[in-house]
């Protein structure tokens, strides 16, 4: 299983062209990212939840091995970059946090994209950021029981779930330590409001109902997702 960073961005003001493109650039460079996503708000119509304004900018950066991602965000790692405000000043005000968690994917009845090159997809970031009572029963209850439901999603073409590990970080951003994420992935924006409005979105609802006890916000944010890397391993 690889391993995922999420860096979650908000500020006020939106970055320049030129500063985005520069982010890129500093992705595209960082050693041994397989892929990175840049997630940016969309919309969403879900019929149970509300979670307001989705985050200015969410970045998830893919290493195959854990000491990778730690290289990247060490004292001399390449996005500490992004905490520099001589080179990111739109950043020197935004709450940023960061999270490594560990990435399980799910076979899905028609994996892939349909959508042109280079139009962004549509995916749907949920996240458990408080504690379950007794985390692997949680676990064992989601895993074994909501994912099913989430893989019959209508158009569904990406399904991942995150979980948290111990890892390093020498950056100055906040940590956080959300037990689980999870994202589902499909064609548009469209698609996703059709699956949200479709039984399958309804029968997860009762099966969240069910669920183990657990404290803490689940957040639902959908957003607009380009790829930016997606490069074969190295060979050692």
């Amino acid at each position: 299983m690889s391993t995922c960073l999420f860096l979650t961005f908000r500020f006020d003001s939106e970055p320049a062209a030129g500063e985005t493109a520069k982010l890129e650039r500093l992705l595209c460079s960082t050693p041994k990212l397989e892929k990175a996503l840049v997630h940016s708000p969309a919309s969403a119509s879900d019929p149970y939840v509300k979670d307001g304004a989705p985050p200015a900018l969410v970045l998830q950066l893919y290493f195959a091995e854990l000491p990778e991602l730690e290289a990247a965000v060490s004292r001399d790692g390449a996005l500490g970059a992004l905490a520099s405000h001589a080179q990111f000043p739109v950043l020197a005000d935004a709450e940023i946090v960061q999270q490594a968690m560990l990435v399980r994917s799910f076979a899905v009845p028609n994996p892939g994209f349909k959508t042109p090159l280079g139009v962004p997809h549509c995916s749907y970031l949920v996240s458990y950021e408080g504690e379950a009572e007794d985390l692997n029963a949680w676990h064992a209850h989601y895993l074994e029981s909501h994912i099913p439901h989430m893989a019959t999603f209508p158009d569904i073409r990406e399904l991942e779930v995150y979980t948290r590990l111990d890892w390093v970080t020498l950056q100055p951003w906040r940590r956080v330590n959300f037990m689980q994420r999870n994202k589902v992935v499909f064609d548009s924006g469209a698609a996703l409001d059709r699956a949200l409005q479709s039984p399958v979105r309804h029968a997860m609802r009762a099966d969240f109902n069910a669920f183990p006890k657990f404290s803490g916000p689940n957040r639902h944010y959908a957003m607009a997702t380009r790829a930016l890397v997606s490069a074969p391993r190295e060979e050692q």
